[in-house]
């Protein structure tokens, strides 16, 4: 389990309306990661993201960058203690 890690971020920047939440999604089930994305009332998207440490890193190495249309000022991580409980990768709402 020590290659196991958990990230929570919240993404700033204009992330809402540009198919952020889809393509994270994608991109983590696509490394094996699990977990959740929403969108926050702020504006910002919000994600926890649980994996081993490289997939982890990968996707938010893309949340750095989102999907097209999307301009990210920031990426807020919390790194937090590995708890195991997502089966998969959802879009909360």
């Amino acid at each position: 389990m020590k290659n196991k890690v958990r990230a929570h971020a919240v993404i700033s920047g204009q992330v809402q309306g540009v198919f952020y939440r889809a393509t994270t999604k994608e991109t983590a089930e696509n490394l094996g990661v699990r977990g959740w994305v929403k969108n926050k009332p702020d504006g910002n998207v919000e994600a926890v993201f649980e994996g081993e440490k490289k997939h982890v890193g990968l996707v938010l190495e893309w949340c750095s960058e989102g999907p097209l249309y999307a301009k990210v000022n920031r990426v807020d991580i919390s790194w937090e203690e590995y708890s195991g409980e997502y089966c998969d990768f959802r879009i909360s709402y």
